[in-house]
Order: structure tokens, then C-alpha cells, then sequence
């Protein structure tokens, strides 16, 4: 019958690790991207808009979890590089396998249609600048960082308003000094944000209001990387790996209350944990306060649920991204809610020439987890790996939400949160033999 034809839609970490995994299985493929670079997210400035880097980012996962196995990051990297290091990690990736010349710069795809058999089936692409493109298979690897999701509250904030997405330093896209800011959410971007906001040298003066709280945790643990000594097993029961992390999180940082944090209405790990090293200075040092959940807006006052208001000049909103999927029409394929049920974050039952790549919270980084989904994509893509049936793959579905997701807080953030260990346990030893055999 010949190689399918592969379709990738997208070039940032998802895509430019489907493109090197296809085209180490032989395959023929090609990668649609709709800015004029590669890196997606970590492609600081994208002129596609898919870029959520600000100017001081630097990785919250250090770089020994973060390298690709057959790719290690340079030596002379810091254990937490700047995103101008990850992108040069993410240009020498794609000229050492020789990725650039399949990958087709600022021709992303429009719209994805799925052919009926009657027509031949596969996938007919509308396309930037080349027109009309034919494949066999389709994988989408678009990210899910680049589409806000603002916090959704009653009333009307008069003040400047923006989301941490279009935040890139305090003069940039507005002059933030000198103003009354309150920053919401509580996640790694919220905490960096408000850190940098809050220098006395800027004369902020900067709230952070978080719904639910958070467990912060450090970056550097006896000297070394924290995440050095992270991994969980896949042969003890998780809870019980989950009830000693719980156990031992104040020991290494403390309790969040105790640095004036509201106390978290979770156990650890049952919403994602928060990064940070200086969040807890600046709020033991006064230079930043927080507060509780918003109930209102009214103008420039914002009132918060225990029943005290305060005003501001800015609202930044740090509360995450939708998941979405512009190039497909609405009613074949989309994520209310940021749900989007796939067969081992892969694949969506009842069609078999599409898989999706990268849409995991994975911790407790993607990187690995995105390599370990495309082996399993490119064994599919060869025919060396079949689907089971629908209804188990339904079955599954709902295991592996509940093994994943179901003692986390029910919240749009969670609902794609994965540990990387357990699943690449799992599709190591199970999943891809299984699949081999079928």
C-alpha cells in the first residue's frame, strides 16, 4: 500500500518532536507551521501570537527532566535556562535531525476537513499560502498555551485589564509602575509576574487573589534541583506516593499559610503545585500581599469574597488557556471546558487518522512526555501499532481520567493533568506491545 502521507499540524516542542520521531520511522511527512520560526510557545515574540514567554522567563523545570533522551541540553546550560536558551536548545534539535526541510514556515493550516471514503478518505488541508494540501494521516501538535481564558466574575472592571499572555515586562505592553495591580491566579505565571511587579523599584503596589490557594514548592532542594529527586513508581499504589509527598511538602517549603498565603482548600497534589523561589520572599517581605477569591467588580473596585474591596489601576489575569482548535469546525472537533476525551491522549475514538500530541499538563514537565507519546503516534503512522475497539477504548478513557485526574480539584487547569513517569510506565511496558499485537 506504500507510507501514508503525514500531516503535522504545528512546530513548536509537540511538532518538531512528531516531525524527528516520523521521520526516524521512515515516514513521509511534512509540518505546517503559521509563523516564520519554530518553537511555538518558547519562540519569544511569535509573530503568530502563540507565544505566553515573557522577557525574564526562565524554565520552571530544571533542564535535566526537561532534555529530549536522544538530545541532551548543552552542558553549559543553567539548571533553569532563559527561554532564548530553550529556543536555541529547539533550533540546534531541529538542525541536527535535518527537521527544516519538511517543516513549511508560515503556511499553517486553515481548515482540516476529513474526507468520506467515497472521496478516498484521509484529510484535505486549506493552507496559508500553498492552497489546497492532501494527507493520509493527520496529527495535531497546535499547543495549548496561546488562547486566554480570562477569570469569569460578575460586574465590570474599569481599569486596564490584560491576561499574563500578553505580559511581557513592566513596560511592555503598558507602563506598570507607579499602580495599584491585582494579579489573579496563583499559578508559575501569576507567581513570576507578581514578583517582578512587586520590586520596590517599581512602586507597585501588587495583590495576588487566588481562588483556591497553592502549595509552593522549591526549586532547589539541598543544594541540587528539586525535581532531581522526583519521580514516582509505578509499582506503589499512587495515593500512598501521593500521601507522603503531602506529608513532606512543609518540610521542604513550609506551609503556604505561613508566608501569608490563604491555606489551600486541596491536599498537595491535588491541584498543580506552583514553582517558585522568591514568591515567598516577597510576600514575607511585605512587598506583596494576597487575598481571597474576587466576588465582584464595580469599576475600579474589586470586592473579594471575605467581604473587604480595595481598588486598582490593573487587573492582570493568570488564569490559564482554552483549549482550542481553530482549523477544525467546531462541531467535529472541540474541547468545551478543556475536555476532549483521547485514547491515551492520543487518539479520539471513531477516528482512526488522527492523533494529537502535546495535550497533557504532564508533570512534571511536557518534553519527555511529548517524545514518549510520538513513538507511539510513529508506530501508528507505520502500522506497527493498532487501535483496540471504540468501546474499550472508551473504557479506558475513563480509567485513566479517574487514575489521573480524579483527586484534583475539578477545574478547567486539571482536566489534561498526567504524571509522566506512570505514563510512560504504562506505554512503555503495556500499551505499545499491546498495540504491536493487535
Amino acid at each position: 500500500m506504500g507510507k501514508p502521507k503525514v500531516a503535522v499540524i504545528g512546530a513548536g516542542i509537540s511538532g518538531l518532536t512528531t516531525s524527528k520521531m516520523l521521520d526516524d520511522y521512515g515516514l513521509e511527512w511534512t509540518t505546517f507551521e503559521s509563523s516564520d520560526r519554530l518553537g511555538g510557545n518558547w519562540a519569544f515574540g511569535n509573530p503568530n501570537g502563540h507565544s505566553s514567554a515573557y522577557r525574564s522567563l526562565h524554565i520552571d523545570t530544571s533542564k535535566h527532566q526537561l532534555s529530549f533522551k536522544d538530545f541532551p541540553m548543552p552542558d553549559d546550560y543553567p539548571d533553569f535556562p532563559h527561554h532564548t536558551q530553550i529556543k536555541a536548545y529547539l533550533d540546534s534539535y531541529a538542525e541536527a535531525f535535518d527537521l527544516h526541510r519538511n517543516i513549511e514556515p508560515e503556511n499553517g493550516v486553515v481548515h482540516a476537513e476529513r474526507l468520506p471514503a467515497s472521496e478516498g478518505g484521509g484529510w484535505r488541508l486549506e493552507t496559508q499560502r500553498t492552497g489546497t494540501r492532501h494527507a493520509d494521516l493527520l496529527v495535531v501538535a497546535n499547543g495549548h498555551h496561546w488562547d486566554p481564558r480570562f477569570a469569569d466574575k460578575p460586574g465590570e472592571f474599569t481599569g486596564t485589564t490584560m491576561h499574563s499572555h500578553s505580559y511581557i515586562d513592566p513596560r511592555t505592553p503598558y507602563d506598570l509602575s507607579g499602580k495599584r495591580i491585582l494579579i489573579i491566579g496563583i499559578g508559575n505565571s501569576a507567581a513570576d509576574i507578581a514578583v517582578e511587579l512587586s520590586s520596590k523599584a517599581l512602586q507597585n503596589e501588587v495583590v495576588l487573589s487566588t481562588r483556591s490557594g497553592a502549595w509552593i514548592v522549591p526549586k532547589y532542594f539541598a543544594g541540587k534541583p528539586a525535581d532531581k529527586y522526583y519521580k514516582t513508581s509505578p509499582h506503589i499504589p499512587y495515593a500512598w506516593q501521593r500521601r507522603v509527598l503531602h506529608w513532606m511538602q512543609p518540610l521542604s517549603a513550609g506551609r503556604p499559610e505561613d508566608y501569608g498565603l490563604p491555606t489551600p482548600n486541596h491536599r498537595f497534589f491535588e491541584a498543580h503545585p506552583t514553582q517558585s523561589v522568591e514568591l515567598p520572599l516577597r510576600l514575607g517581605s511585605g512587598d506583596l500581599r494576597a487575598k481571597g477569591d474576587i466576588d465582584r467588580f464595580d469599576g475600579s473596585t474589586v470586592h473579594f469574597s471575605d467581604g473587604t474591596s480595595e481598588d486598582f489601576d490593573v487587573v492582570v489575569h493568570a488564569t490559564g488557556y482554552n483549549i482550542t482548535f481553530p482549523f477544525f469546525d467546531p462541531e467535529f472537533i472541540s474541547a468545551p471546558d478543556n475536555h476532549i476525551r483521547l485514547y491515551k491522549r492520543i487518539f479520539k475514538p471513531g477516528i482512526d487518522d488522527l492523533a494529537f500530541v502535546g495535550f497533557a499538563q504532564a508533570v512534571p514537565t511536557l518534553f519527555p512526555f511529548v517524545e514518549c507519546q510520538t513513538r507511539c503516534v510513529a508506530a501508528w503512522a507505520r502500522g506497527d501499532y493498532k487501535l483496540p475497539p471504540i468501546p474499550e477504548m472508551e473504557r479506558v478513557i475513563d480509567e485513566d481520567q479517574q487514575k489521573y485526574t480524579g483527586h484534583m480539584v475539578q477545574r478547567p487547569r486539571h482536566t489534561q493533568q498526567l504524571d509522566y513517569f506512570l505514563y510512560e510506565h504504562e506505554m512503555r511496558t503495556r500499551e505499545l506491545p499491546a498495540g504491536l499485537a493487535r
